[in-house]
């Protein structure tokens, strides 16, 4: 299935229903009043957050959503039936905006329900303009409009840990290493093209979720390479796991890219715990070895650590500084 993180949909909540006009006919009562109805409301339309969806793929296919409209009054003071309220699932980590941008609402919990639109109240009947003066109105209320609009749903994966790195970094092969997760792997860049989730077990009640992201690149933020569409994933994570390949002539200056781009999509990146992995030491000679192990990063207060998903090389250690980091809490650094 493919992953679709954004989409734009429209959506119209039900009309009212109009009130009724219509006067009392009983034998023996020949001057019987005013008995019109009221219309019914219509429904709403409501966005519900299911735990099951994991894209928003569905809404590639259908892009228009409108609720049922209310039911016109009745004779004898009757109200029509409300409409039905529409129900659209989405997946929890959805964010909801206006067709200019602006968050209308951000569902991150399971389970959540929000109505988005609201259906239109239904019309008087006649009955309710009876006075004094005026016994036999012979006039009702229309039902208002449900609102409507265009919508822009945008997911972001809700993970503890996100790996961030330039592409063929190892991200994917530390992912299936660590937790039940398969992706692509393969010795060229931008192998991964769409994110991945994986669950890391440690032990009993301690786990975590971890989100590969696809290879930044200088520029990422601007937009180059796989541009911004994948930044917004790495949001909600608690935990950043930078990953620089020992390949590297500059790994410090690959830090300094990769931090300086999540700074310039969101800067309260910056306030993110974080490891910086070195992964793939395991082709280092040993003074290479010791030479990546002396580098700071600029980061006096990071963890570092050198990995290798191929030999398993400090892998257990990684998985447990990711699960202390993250039970720190959401606190900033």
């Amino acid at each position: 299935m493919k992953f679709i993180d954004i989409a734009e949909i429209y959506i119209k909540a039900g009309d009212g229903g109009n009130g009724h006009v219509s006067f009392r006919k009983e034998k023996f009562v020949p001057l019987g009043g005013p008995d019109g109805g009221n219309g019914g409301r219509g429904g709403n339309v409501v966005l519900l957050t299911s735990p099951h969806i994991n894209t928003l793929v569905d809404f590639k296919f259908k892009r228009r959503f409108i609720a049922d409209n209310g039911k016109p009054g009745g004779k004898a003071q009757k109200s029509g039936k409300w409409g039905k309220d529409l129900i659209i699932k989405v997946p929890v980590g959805t964010v909801v905006k206006s067709a200019d941008g602006n968050i209308i609402a951000d569902l991150s919990e399971k389970y959540q329900e929000f109505v988005i639109a609201k259906g239109g109240n239904g019309g008087f009947g006649n009955a309710m303009f009876a006075t004094s003066t005026n016994q036999a109105p012979r006039h009702a209320n229309p039902g208002l409009p449900g609102e409507e609009f265009d919508i822009i749903l945008e997911l972001k994966l809700l993970a503890d840990v996100g790996l961030v790195g330039f592409p063929n970094a190892g991200k994917s092969t530390l992912i299936s290493v660590i937790s039940a997760a398969k992706p692509k792997i393969a010795d060229y860049p931008f192998t991964t093209l769409v994110p991945n989730l994986g669950i890391v077990y440690l032990d009993e009640g301690k786990s975590l979720t971890v989100a590969d992201i696809p290879g930044l690149i200088e520029g990422a933020s601007e937009g180059k390479g796989l541009g911004i569409q994948f930044l917004r994933h790495v949001e909600r994570c608690n935990v950043l796991v930078f990953m620089i390949s020992a390949e590297s002539l500059t790994p410090e200056e690959d830090y300094l890219v990769l931090k300086n781009e999540l700074e310039s999509y969101n800067p309260e990146m910056s306030l993110k715990r974080r490891i910086i992995c070195i992964s793939k030491c395991d082709i280092c000679t040993p003074d290479r070895y010791d030479e990546l192990s002396k580098l700071d990063f600029g980061e006096p207060k990071a963890q570092k650590l050198l990995i290798s998903a191929a030999t398993n090389k400090n892998i257990p250690i990684l998985k447990y500084q990711m699960f202390d980091l993250y039970k720190l809490g959401q606190n900033p650094i």
